[in-house]
């Protein structure tokens, strides 16, 4: 009798819970909001861009020494001045090297007139040791006496000649094209030469800038060298304007053993004078430039246990996971190989709430195609 009444009672409860699940409306997960893109096509630059920071040097540095010592009478130029090559600098009070010039041509005159009557002398002791009137050591006396002023002669024009160049050395002129730098000594100052240091001026016009990569980067730089010259851009922090642009011009002729890299220099024409002297500098170093390359922005590339892969949005809002190939990136630019086409919408933020197949709200990063048109331009 137990039984009967049980197996009604379970058939009448099976029935309620049945017309509830029934009744109840069916639930569906809303659509999650996400940033995409647009993958586009462009022509991406191939850079080396090394990890250390390159350093500006100037092509031509030149420190400026006095060659004779004495006062500076004048200065010719200001602090920071560009100069070229012969402009003069400084002079030095030339009044005791001229006064030293004059001594050594009265020197070289009074010579010369006692040479002439040594020379007529030795004319009559010649003519006297013809005709035997006089000894040969008579004869040998007056021909050393006159050979002894020949070389006081030649020594008082050495002398002359060397009071001229000191002379002309009271006047400092640039040797190089460049850009002054501080005064050591000012207008009154007595400077020794060669030890005092008056001024260092710097050839920036055009400038070097040095940085190294690692070897792995030095075939494929040897080999592209040999066909067209290799681009280089410099940047640093508050650059205003466009990074200048230069080209590499020297490979060092060995690997540093104990970093593994090889040291490049590149020339910047620095016209106007953006780079300086002894200024850190980020490189990037242009191998070649890949045409019509299918780009994404950098964060729509995620990294999985399988690799790399992207989100892409299909025309009816349904995500799919795809795994991608990627290559050189550039200004927040990452290029695909494979796996997203030009044209698709990849997700760049979100990521974390997607599954495949889940419906998403897409909304475009800024203005559409701006993120990968604008940074490609």
């Amino acid at each position: 009798m137990k039984k009967l009444l049980f197996i009604p009672a379970v058939f009448a409860a099976l029935i309620l819970v049945n017309g509830c699940s029934r009744s109840s409306p069916t639930r569906t997960a809303a659509p999650v909001p996400v940033l995409v893109a647009r993958a586009g096509e462009t022509n991406l630059p191939v850079l080396i861009e090394p990890p250390p920071v390159g350093h500006v040097t100037p092509i031509s540095s030149v420190t400026i020494r006095p060659q004779i010592g004495g006062v500076i009478s004048n200065v010719h130029f200001q602090e920071g001045q560009d100069v070229k090559a012969g402009d003069l600098l400084f002079t030095i009070d030339a009044r005791p090297m001229q006064a030293a010039l004059d001594q050594a041509k009265a020197n070289l005159q009074r010579d010369a007139a006692q040479l002439e009557n040594s020379k007529i002398q030795f004319d009559r002791e010649q003519k006297l040791f013809d005709q035997k009137l006089v000894s040969q050591d008579e004869y040998d006396t007056s021909r050393a006496g006159m050979d002894a002023l020949i070389g006081t002669m030649a020594a008082d024009r050495a002398a002359v000649t060397n009071c001229l160049l000191n002379l002309e050395f009271t006047q400092i002129r640039s040797p190089i094209e460049g850009r002054t730098g501080a005064l050591q000594f000012h207008e009154g100052n007595v400077v020794k030469a060669p030890d005092d240091v008056l001024l260092t001026i710097n050839q920036i016009h055009p400038i070097y800038a040095v940085f190294a990569v690692p070897e792995r980067y030095l075939p494929e730089i040897q080999r592209q060298k040999l066909n067209h010259t290799l681009a280089v851009s410099a940047s640093f922090d508050d650059l205003a304007g466009d990074p200048p642009q230069g080209e590499l011009t020297f490979v060092d002729n060995s690997v540093d053993p104990m970093t593994g890299t090889i040291q490049l220099r590149a020339t910047f024409p620095n016209s106007p004078a953006v780079l300086w002297p002894g200024q850190f500098v980020k490189l990037a170093l242009q191998l070649n430039e890949l045409t019509n390359a299918v780009v994404v922005p950098s964060q729509a590339v995620q990294e999985g246990q399988n690799g790399q892969y992207a989100f892409v949005v299909t025309p009816d809002k349904k995500v799919q996971t795809r795994m991608v190939k990627t290559g050189v990136s550039y200004r927040g630019l990452m290029q695909i190989i494979s796996g997203v086409s030009a044209g698709e919408m990849v997700v760049t933020d979100g990521q974390l709430r997607l599954v495949p197949g889940v419906t998403v709200n897409d909304k475009t990063q800024g203005a559409p195609d701006s993120p990968v048109n604008s940074a490609a331009k």
